[in-house]
Order: C-alpha cells, then structure tokens, then sequence
C-alpha cells in the first residue's frame, strides 16, 4: 500500500495483518491519515473511494461535501470569510476560511459506509490505529511540520486549533510530538454512536450554533441529510489500457480523461520520457483542457468527432489541501481514497478535535462565484482516484493529492507508465510540469534543451527544489511494489 505518511501506511497495514481485506485496510488509513496529516485531511473534509472487489465491479463511493445553507432563509447570513496568503517557494496562492468557508463534511459518513458495505473486521480494529496515534502523538515529519508552517494562520485561528498544533504558545516543529486526545476519545466512541451525534444529535446542534455565531452556513438540516453516493466510475481508454476514474458531477476524472484523449492523438515516437517532445505534448494538452474548461466543456463526450479531430491537431501540431490512499491486497482487491480539508477552516468541532473544511472558499471548486451554487448541492472536486487497468486486470492504482494539479500529475504518471515503461517508483519521482493559466510551473530535473523549448513556447516559472504544489501520487502495482511521492512525505508499505 502507498499514503502519504509513514504511520498511514502501517495502520493499513496492521489491519491487513489482523485479518482485514483492502478497504478495511484504506479505512483505517484513512482514519489514521486524519491524526497524521491533519494540514491535508480531517474527518471534517470529503472525499472519493473508487474500489474494486476482486471478481467484481468497481464503484466510486462519493463522500464529498454539500453546499450548505439547507433550512435557512435566503440571504439571511452574509457567509464570512478569511483570507490567507499561502507563500509556496515559486508562488503565492490565496485561500479563503472561516465559518463561511464550512460546506457539509462527509469523510465520516464515508470512511463508516465503505467499511460497513466492503470490509469485514468489526469497527473498533479498523479505527485501533488510529485511536492510538491520537492517543500517543505522532512526532511531526519533516513534510508535515512545512504544511503546518504554510496554514499557521489557519490551523491557529481558534482557540481549539491553537490548543492543539501550538500547545505552548507556539507552533509544533518537525520531531514535535503531534497529540490530538479529543479526537482519539471520539473515534473511540464511534461504535457507540458518536457518529449519530455529529450528523444528527446534540453536537450537530452545537456545529450548527457555532457556524449562525461565525457567519457560516452549515445548519443541523444540512448535517442530517447528508448522504453518502454509490456511483459508476468514470471509463476512460488510452493506449490499450483503460482508466476507471471518478465520474460527474465532479470534473476532475473528467478533464484527466479529456487529457488522456488529446495525449493518445500525439504520436510521441522515439522521444523519450521527460524529453521536450514529451514536455510539449503535455504543455499542449494542459492548455488545451484549460481552454475547454473556460468554455464550459469538461467531458470527452461533449467532443463531437469533428471538434475532437480539430483540437487533436492543435495539439499535434504544439508537439511542442489533499492526500491518498492506494491498497491492493492478496485477494485482488483494489482501493483508491483520495480525502481532503482542503486547507481548513479554522473552525474545529468542540470537543472531537476535528477542524472542518473550507470546501466553499476554495475558487477553483466554484467557477461561477463563491455561493452561487444552491444548498444541497454536491460541490464539484478535482480529485480523481484512479485504477489503470490492462485486459480488465488492475496494474496500477493511484491518485494524488494537489488541488489544481491533481489531473496534471496523473497524466504524467500514466504517459510515463504506458508510453514509456517506467516502473511506478520511477514514474511517481520523476520531475513534473504545470500550466497555471499564466505560465509553465516546472520542477527542476528537466535537460536544458525541455526547458529552452518550453521557453519558446511560454513564459516558464523553474522551481528552486521540488514541492508539495506539484501533487503527492501515491501508487501501487498489485502484487508488486509501490510508491509514496517523497513531495509529499509519502511511504509504501507491502502488508
């Protein structure tokens, strides 16, 4: 299995080894995930799981988040904002949270749906792990501490947020103890129904008056019909292979699959993976989907033939707040978990240490406007969690975390898996390019003659070192070996 941390990886394991199948195991990473990457994912974020039992069909389970603001009169609050200038070492990006931010979370009806329908070990094995790392502490990794120094101004913002990643008055440094006793009393009352409480009950009601108090939108009503989605995924060919995907409403499977389809027109030749022929087709294909995109149009099926043909040439002739699961298992099992806070709200739910999302003020998840969308919505995503599939065998599953970049780093994963070979390892720490609309992001690693091409093309931005901004694919081979992406601290593990 490959996560994003070291102990993610082992709490997966460690339920693989009790006798727990693949999605137990992606459960209880999952759990464990939230105690060790809480600047990346919380119980209060939402997610995907695409799973495919062996001997049987995949399906994506959507526990992303709703809009909120269901039961509360038209334009009765003014949704407040906060917002934050996150400096990555190449650019600055702002973040909007506070209350108004909140949209409705899923990850906990998720994690506690996908266990009950596929996994077989009761409840409490499954969230053991992670009881203990809430319980103990994790000492923050090297990755982790950075992600807590770029969100200080968010993960501080309350006082329960302060009390946990800055307990003496200042924020927890790599090699601190990261200790989180409220949410391990939490998980620990989940069998007995805490869950029920936090959709439904007593602590609904005091998420609900804590958000009419800060602005924000999230009401009991919001909370109490919340539901978790069973989907078909997404089926996208490309080279003799075929990517299941995360399908609409969200548009990240989507445009990842509009990638795909403009990528197989280009005849890559003899060009060799990470060569200028290679950069170009990509560059040419981002900025492509990106147009499109502007336009409104995000499917492969919205291409006529015709339309498809034209936009195939244009590229031939260019030629020129999130984290992941992958676990396969003995038995042929194959999950995908892709969760997300996105960076956060600030706000943390009294008493459960659980900081909730900012689902509604992340910009590219609303195109049309922050609030636009009407309460009960499921909010679009650009997560993708992916499985690459050869004559209906699964050879790779994967996914990655990194917002906007999420479809641009997993079709560089799958060019360099399918036209060039490479191993997952080899793939997942390659060096990797962006377009942001603006100008090409490029991680160092590339030869002088991809970037003098790239150069000549567009405005290029070169990267100091490698960085979280460029994703975190974390991958595995079933049977085989696997890859966490060291951008983001990633591990990989073999139960």
């Amino acid at each position: 299995m490959a996560g994003g941390h070291a102990v993610v990886c082992e709490a997966a394991c460690e339920v693989l080894r009790a006798g727990g199948n693949a999605f137990d195991a992606v459960i209880a990473g999952g759990f464990a995930s939230a105690v060790a990457e809480p600047a990346l994912t919380s119980l209060g974020g939402g997610g995907f799981l695409l799973a495919r039992p062996t001997g049987g069909r995949a399906r994506l389970f959507d526990f992303f988040s709703d809009t909120p603001g269901r039961g509360l009169p038209d334009h009765e609050i003014e949704p407040h904002f906060v917002p934050i200038t996150v400096p990555f070492p190449g650019v600055d990006q702002v973040f909007h949270v506070g209350r108004g931010s909140v949209a409705v979370p899923g990850n906990l009806k998720g994690f506690l749906h996908v266990q009950r329908r596929l996994g077989r070990l009761p409840l409490a094995e499954v969230t053991a792990p992670a009881v203990e790392l809430a319980r103990a502490g994790v000492p923050l990794s090297q990755q982790q501490a950075y992600f807590l120094q770029l969100l200080r101004p968010i993960v501080t913002l309350g006082s329960e947020g302060r009390a946990i990643f800055a307990p003496r008055g200042e924020l927890l440094c790599e090699g601190e103890t990261l200790a989180n006793p409220a949410l391990a009393a939490f998980l620990t009352s989940l069998s007995a129904g805490a869950a029920e409480d936090f959709y439904r009950g007593e602590l609904a009601r005091r998420i609900a008056g804590d958000m009419r108090e800060g602005q924000g939108l999230l009401s009991t009503e919001d909370l109490a019909g919340y539901r978790v989605i069973e989907r078909d995924p997404l089926e996208v060919p490309y080279r003799g292979h075929k990517l299941l995907t995360n399908p609409p409403p969200s548009f990240g499977g989507s445009l990842l699959a509009l990638s795909l389809r403009l990528l197989e027109a280009v005849d890559l030749g003899p060009s060799a993976a990470g060569s200028a022929q290679h950069a170009l087709a990509l560059l040419a294909v981002m900025e492509e989907v990106d147009t499109l995109r502007a336009a409104g149009r995000v499917e492969p099926a919205a291409l006529g033939q015709e339309e498809g043909a034209d936009i195939a040439q244009r590229v031939r002739r260019f030629s020129r707040g999130t984290t992941h699961i992958s676990v396969s298992d003995a038995e042929g099992n194959a999950a995908s978990m892709t969760t997300s806070n996105g960076e956060g709200s600030g706000y943390v739910v009294p008493g459960t240490g659980i900081m909730l999302n900012n689902r509604m003020g992340e910009d590219d998840l609303h195109p049309d406007g922050f609030h636009a969308s009407p309460p009960g919505q499921r909010v679009a995503s650009m997560m993708s969690p992916s499985l690459l599939l050869r004559d209906e065998d699964v050879r790779l599953v994967l996914g990655s975390g990194g917002s906007k970049r999420i479809r641009t780093a997993l079709l560089q994963i799958v060019s360099l898996v399918v036209d060039y070979g490479l191993d997952v390892r080899a793939a997942v720490e390659h060096p990797r390019l962006h377009w942001d609309g603006d100008c090409v992001q490029v991680e160092p690693g590339f030869g002088d003659d991809v970037l003098a091409a790239l150069r000549a093309r567009r405005r290029v931005n070169q990267w100091r070192c490698r960085d979280v901004y460029f994703g975190g694919v974390n991958a595995v081979v079933p049977a085989g070996n696997g890859a966490g992406d060291s951008r983001r601290g990633g591990c990989a593990l073999r139960g």
